[in-house]
């Protein structure tokens, strides 16, 4: 077992997957000499050389599309983009052809591509740093989303990804980057795609998040199940967002007739919209309350300065939690 934090279980993902598989290919802007803005590639390239390693040039739509050439000619490119907000311009080869790629060409052309984002607030950057665009993503057909909170499932999920045939979007929340350590194991193994993982138990109450809110809503949790003894709340890190963990979630809400989702993204047309909506739709008869969500507004996200009134923190989730179960019809 090695001890990491979350940016060096992605360094470590990469490592195993470069000596593991001769095609795979890491470069982004600064992911060659420098290691990437937070030093996630570092010294990827002096071990491995340049020319499986490099600095792209400051285009996202050309390396977007670079990459999408490299996985139809039976690579595996790894790509990173500096920061979330900054990947407009690759969108339209991601949403517009990677997605797509399999199935215009009736399976010929799989596209096993990674692409890698810092996501989210917490680290009082600028405009376009701190963008949690998960939903846009996870809308478009053919791509799979996950965001990892752990460094077990950090490298997991990256290695999974590699592993795909299908290209795979990975939000690395910045926050995590260094928060916390974690017990990792050696060598090659996966965390699957489209499984959440459960993190408690609980009887009244169901919690779904994932990425840097998982930390938020533990601390909301924990700080009201000790003023409540006899209430328990379930909770659980959905891990991947497309394709997400229906018969974990709606399990769970059939025994505690209660959900609150919570995220950092804005509320309309979120991720938090699609499991509250399909849960009305299977799990309707099980509710004892409202489904609810805790999430960042629907506004552009502010600078360092505002950033902590638009993001869930433990405060705001404690009193949906409050709401919820307070809840009388």
């Amino acid at each position: 077992m090695k001890v990491l934090n979350n940016v060096k279980a992605v360094s470590e993902a990469l490592e195993v997957a470069m000596e593991k598989w001769d095609d795979v290919v890491v470069y982004g802007e600064d992911a060659g000499y420098e290691g990437g803005v937070f030093r996630a590639t570092e010294g990827l390239q002096a071990k491995f050389g340049e020319r499986r390693c490099f600095d792209a040039p400051i285009s996202e739509a050309v390396f977007a599309g670079v990459a999408l050439g490299m996985a139809i000619n039976k690579m595996k490119p790894v790509v990173e983009l500096q920061f979330e907000g900054l990947g407009w311009p690759s969108l339209q080869n991601i949403l517009g052809h990677m997605g797509r790629m399999r199935n215009r060409t009736r399976g010929k052309y799989p596209t096993p591509v990674v692409i890698r984002m810092p996501m989210g607030g917490g680290i009082r950057a600028l405009e376009l740093h701190s963008e949690a665009m998960e939903a846009m993503y996870a809308h478009t057909p053919g791509i799979k989303v996950v965001c990892p909170s752990t460094p077990y499932d950090t490298k997991g999920l990256i290695l999974a990804a590699i592993e795909s045939p299908d290209p795979v979007i990975v939000f690395e929340p910045t926050k995590l980057y260094r928060a916390f350590k974690q017990e990792v194991p050696e060598g090659f193994y996966t965390v699957e795609i489209g499984k959440a993982f459960k993190i408690q138990e609980g009887n009244d109450l169901t919690v779904v998040t994932y990425g840097a809110q998982t930390v938020d809503c533990q601390k909301a949790i924990d700080e009201f199940e000790a003023n409540n003894p006899d209430v328990t709340i379930e909770l659980i890190d959905l891990r991947s967002i497309q394709p997400w963990d229906r018969d974990m979630i709606f399990e769970s809400v059939k025994k505690t007739g209660r959900l609150l989702v919570v995220h950092e993204a804005i509320r309309s047309f979120s991720v938090s919209s699609e499991i509250i909506a399909s849960v009305n739709e299977e799990c309707f008869e099980y509710l004892k309350a409202p489904s609810m969500r805790c999430t960042g507004y629907d506004i552009v996200i502010p600078f360092d300065s505002g950033e902590a009134y638009h993001q869930p923190h433990p405060k705001k989730i404690l009193v949906k939690m409050e709401e919820i179960l307070n809840y009388k019809f």
